[in-house]
């Protein structure tokens, strides 16, 4: 197991996302930040079933820095309740994962 994450955020619209990405790579919160397509997403929310499109947002980062991105993400996001949520990287190519470390080097 690596020290590395994938952080995934659902954002309201490509714009949302594309200011989400922008603020957490130039602050070295996450080496890189993938915006990916569009995603339905089907939720319960204050007792209604809600469904909505949504823009995925794949941010590879470092785990000690979890808290801090996700503080950072709440206070750019339009959710009362984003989602935010880590998932280790068990594994992946060594050069990949040593400039994930590099590239956040110096945020913590």
């Amino acid at each position: 197991m690596t020290e590395a994450i994938v952080v995934m955020v659902t954002c309201a619209d490509d714009a949302q996302a594309e200011r989400i990405a922008d603020c957490i790579v130039q602050e070295r919160l996450a080496a890189c930040a993938s915006i990916g397509g569009h995603v339905r997403s089907v939720f319960r929310w204050r007792g209604a079933i809600n469904r909505e499109s949504e823009t995925l947002l794949l941010m590879k980062t470092r785990s000690e820095l979890f808290a801090k991105l996700a503080k950072r993400v709440k206070e750019l996001h339009s959710y009362e309740v984003p989602e935010i949520i880590a998932l280790p990287i068990i594994d992946g190519s060594p050069d990949y994962i040593a400039w994930i470390m590099e590239s956040t080097a110096g945020a913590g």
